[in-house]
């Protein structure tokens, strides 16, 4: 059993040297340290099952269940119990890190960052690894196959590196592969001493195994082919990384998933999210601004021909200095700075965390978390917003008309001008543009112009039935039928400022939630929303909302960009204005852009989109009522059992005919037949029933002794003070007795009652503790149970040895040893 323990050690310790060739991967060894603890636990479990005799089965089942409980403590999803035992959601945990690694491969290339999705599915390839080496090592005693699963990992970075691959993480490897298969052989030499042939020659000679040499064969051609062959083509630049892309940005529209911010597709979450019925609670924000401006924690600013997409952002700690806006302001240009505190609910998973514009200082805010000064959000590529609390420091901006006239033009050289007004070929948008900015002379009156066009005035309308895309088809659409929501609106504002040759980009964020008192907003997915951001030189990013603002819970204009479908000129206060609890005084009931927002319901960017949090007392009554039931499966198999025995007990052995007259005239009983069967089988009954009594009521039982033995010691014993309890096992006694070695069996007597009495006594006998075991976890029920599930342990390990060796015969070494000499 050590010699076993130790050579699954070895396997394990070889397991993580053939992992050794991921360093090359990964940016630092977070992946190593993790996969460290999942193997040490996958093999500390598969010791303690060989400690305990389990099957392999059993070994394998143990391994699993330590590979989860690693897993959920390495990689938690903040609902486990005492932080490792996993719950449904932990799984869900999971399926969503699987599900997030295929687009952060898109995303990422080598090397790769301690993105969680990317970890996840390292750790959990080579805990599986680790469990089928141990079962080849150890359970079959195979360790040369257990090189064809360590050679999966081992070959890994051949096929994602895209550069030349060091040797060195290969050889670590191989030399781990090695050690797995010496230890083997020296285990099989400290177990049998020397080894023989079967025909007795060089009986001298230890002979190693056939097996385990052509498995050191094969690691050597490994070896030699993964070291040689990058080494021979050092330009070797495919490989899967390339193969799937090589950070896009692209993904699968689902920001509610941890994992890198540069793989979440805003437009795809808003489009698919908007029709949701239930209000979900997002955030709390709490703010010393009198009118604060939308919360921001998204942006898309790289246009394509299938529309915006979002860059993978970069950036520093976002808990250092951040940088100061105070380089924008000017004449025009006022800015005040103000504290906002943020709680993030439970709903709200993604790696963004929301603030305002031009935040200069953070608190609460961990290491792991990033600012992108020119997207102006904070990102993480490990942690996502789920549950944080937060505060940070930031500058609101508010510019007049005059100022943002007088921001001259960027030069062509500009770095943002050249990225941020790359717009593919539409002519139907080119001759807008052109017919819309014609005459004006600066940025500013250009992208009012663009503005201004999307009006109700001009027949744009609000709705959720349009479809969601951002291409230069869907954009034309919505110019053709000037009917769409947000997503459109802002896309389509930004496609025709850059067209006009002014960079322009897509925000996503919140709109003002309803307002609690002292400067607390609540905002839920009714609230999401995105607008345009315009830049203008020397200034910087602008923002402009252009979808109608009676349709925006919690809309916010400027006065750089008012209401353009107000009935009347509003007086704006200072940099902007808003109604109370953030609606628009310009709607009415019967207003159709009213009937609109009130089907918006917001976007999703939860786990599973926006749902009203169900009651959790329903599944704690229904685990409570299973925990019950559970248990009292023991005493409902007690009494079945019981009842079973009690009626045999109680069914005479001996029948009568018929009633017939005596010689005086008296009627008597004539018995015509004894069922010997019947009477052995209910005495058999019967004292089984009294054996489980003892053993629920915690009496000694001597299985040696024989049944009179056994009763003449518990009337003497256990049942001293109860004459009719002795009386009673007696007769109980006596009737196995007879049942067991006499050619008749004893009939025609109650035995029920006499169980009953014994039991009586004995239950009087016991303390409070044992009755109630007795009667709700029963030992006997328990005991039987656990001798039927190691009988059937014994006869599966006993059809599987037999299996095994029928299958040996067939064994080419064998009968290549059984053939003559020529």
């Amino acid at each position: 059993m050590t010699a076993h323990r130790n050579l699954g050690f070895v396997a394990a310790a070889a397991t993580l040297l053939a992992a050794a060739p991921l360093s090359v991967i990964f940016e630092r060894w977070t992946w190593l340290v993790q996969a460290t603890i999942v193997v040490a636990v996958v093999a500390g479990a598969a010791a303690l099952s060989r400690l305990a005799r389990a099957p392999l089965w059993g070994q394998v089942l143990a391994m699993l269940a330590g590979l989860t409980l690693a897993l959920t403590w390495v990689f938690p999803g903040g609902t486990e119990f005492f932080a490792f035992v996993p719950t449904p959601a932990t799984f869900a945990h999971f399926g969503d890190l699987l599900n997030a690694s295929l687009p952060d491969m898109r995303s990422y290339g080598v090397q790769v960052p301690d993105v969680d999705s990317l970890l996840f599915l390292a750790v959990l390839g080579i805990g599986a690894v680790a469990i089928v080496v141990d079962v080849l090592t150890v359970g079959l005693r195979r360790p040369a196959l257990a090189g064809l699963p360590m050679l999966a990992i081992y070959s890994v970075p051949v096929a994602v590196y895209v550069d030349s691959v060091p040797a060195t993480p290969f050889v670590v490897g191989a030399c781990g592969y090695l050690w797995l298969l010496v230890t083997d052989n020296v285990d099989r030499v400290r177990r049998f001493g020397r080894r023989f042939t079967g025909e007795g020659r060089d009986v001298d000679v230890w002979e190693a195994s056939p097996l385990a040499a052509a498995g050191r064969r094969l690691a050597v051609v490994g070896v030699a082919l993964a070291v040689a062959l990058p080494l021979v083509v050092p330009g070797m630049t495919g490989g899967l990384m390339s193969a799937v892309g090589n950070g896009t940005g692209t993904g699968n529209g689902r920001p509610g998933q941890g994992g890198s911010p540069g793989r979440i597709d805003l437009f795809a979450a808003l489009s698919g999210q908007l029709n949701q019925t239930e209000v979900t609670e997002l955030v709390k924000v709490t703010t010393n601004e009198p009118a604060p401006f939308y919360l921001r924690f998204g942006v898309a600013d790289e246009l394509r021909p299938d529309g915006f997409r979002v860059r993978v952002p970069t950036g520093r700690p976002a808990n250092r200095n951040l940088p100061d806006p105070a380089e924008r302001g000017g004449r025009g240009v006022e800015q005040q700075r103000y504290r906002a505190s943020v709680e993030v609910s439970k709903n709200l998973n993604m790696p963004l965390l929301p603030v305002y514009a031009e935040p200069v200082k953070t608190e609460d805010v961990g290491g792991n978390w990033l600012y992108d000064p020119n997207l102006q959000i904070v990102f993480s590529n490990r942690e996502n917003s789920r549950g944080k609390r937060y505060s940070f420091d930031y500058v609101r901006s508010t510019f007049s008309p005059a100022a943002l006239r007088a921001a001259p033009s960027l030069p062509a050289d500009d770095p943002v001008l050249r990225q941020q007004t790359v717009t593919p070929s539409v002519q139907a948008v080119t001759r807008l543009v052109e017919q819309l900015v014609k005459g004006r002379t600066n940025d500013y009156d250009k992208v009012r112009a663009i503005y201004d066009y999307f009006s109700v005035e001009n027949g744009f309308t609000y709705s959720l039935s349009t479809r969601g895309g951002t291409s230069g088809d869907d954009i034309t659409d919505f110019l053709a039928t000037k009917v769409g929501f947000c997503q459109q609106y802002a896309a389509a504002m930004a496609w025709l400022v850059r067209s006009a040759g002014i960079p322009a980009r897509v925000a996503f964020g919140f709109s003002n939630g309803s307002n609690s008192g002292g400067g607390a907003y609540v905002l839920t997915n009714r609230n999401l929303h995105a607008w345009t951001e315009v830049y203008f030189g020397g200034i910087g990013w602008v923002p402009f909302d252009a979808t109608p603002a009676a349709s925006v819970v919690g809309s916010v204009r400027s006065a750089w960009a008012p209401d353009t479908d107000a009935p009347e000129e509003v007086t704006p206060l200072p940099g902007s204005t808003t109604a109370p609890g953030g609606a628009d005084p310009s709607a009415s009931a019967e207003d159709p852009d009213r009937l609109d927002k009130d089907a918006d319901q917001g976007l999703a960017v939860g786990d599973n989109g926006p749902t009203r949090q169900n009651p959790v007392w329903p599944w704690w009554v229904a685990g409570a009522l299973a925990l019950l039931v559970l248990l009292a499966v023991p005493a409902l198999r007690r009494s079945a059992l019981r009842r079973r025995r009690r009626a045999r007990a109680t069914v005479p052995a001996a029948t009568t005919l018929a009633a017939v007259p005596g010689q005086r005239g008296e009627a008597r009983e004539i018995v015509v037949g004894v069922d010997a069967d019947r009477a052995r089988a209910d005495a058999h009954a019967a004292w089984d029933e009294l054996i489980d009594t003892l053993v629920d009521f915690h009496v000694r039982v001597d299985r040696t002794e024989t049944p009179r033995a056994t009763a003449e010691r518990l009337a003497r014993e256990a049942l001293v003070e109860d004459a009719g309890a002795a009386t009673g096992v007696r007769l109980l006694g006596r009737a196995e007795e007879r049942a067991r070695y006499a050619r008749d069996p004893l009939t025609g007597e109650e035995l029920h009652p006499a169980l009953r009495s014994v039991r009586g006594a004995l239950a009087a006998r016991a303390d409070r503790r044992t009755r109630l075991l007795a009667a709700m976890l029963p030992p006997s029920v328990l005991l039987r149970w656990r001798t039927d599930l190691t009988d059937r342990s014994t006869r599966l390990v006993t059809t599987t040895g037999q299996v095994r060796q029928r299958l040996l015969r067939w064994n080419p070494r064998r009968l290549l040893a059984g053939r003559p000499a020529r």
